[in-house]
């Protein structure tokens, strides 16, 4: 299996529903590292994965509806936990519907899966794993 990752950054602030999430219930801010992922079992006519200027274009653009947002105000989330993990998922389903649309080009369609990390610090993150 080859992979290619590509990296990036986003701001969000949120607050969370749940006597577990103890003082994160306030709203609050954090700052993501984002690795986006791409895998595929072998290589295309180029022999890459996918292109990565497309591929960091793209994440760029996925987290830009994210960045510097309340995601509390978000009416697609209104009621959800924003959790690291439910945004790792969240990040991955919307550049897999760029894969699908065409938007990281024509050799992107043969990749195999997409996993995104959020990187809540150095010592803490969390992963979504998809197929395409």
């Amino acid at each position: 299996m080859f992979a290619i990752t590509v990296r990036d950054h986003v701001m969000v602030a949120h607050s969370f529903r749940g006597e577990v999430f103890g003082p994160a219930q306030q709203l609050h801010g954090a700052t993501f590292v984002v690795d986006a992922t791409f895998r595929r079992e072998e290589l295309d006519a180029d022999n890459i994965v996918v292109d990565i200027g497309l591929a960091t274009t793209e994440l760029k653009a996925v987290l830009a509806d994210l960045n510097y947002r309340n995601l509390d105000d978000v009416p697609e989330f209104a009621g959800v936990n924003t959790s690291t993990e439910f945004l790792a998922k969240v990040i991955a389903d919307r550049l897999a519907g760029r894969v699908h649309a065409g938007a990281l080009g024509e050799g992107a369609r043969g990749l195999s899966g997409i996993a995104v990390t959020l990187h809540e610090s150095h010592v803490a993150w969390a992963s979504y794993e998809r197929t395409l």
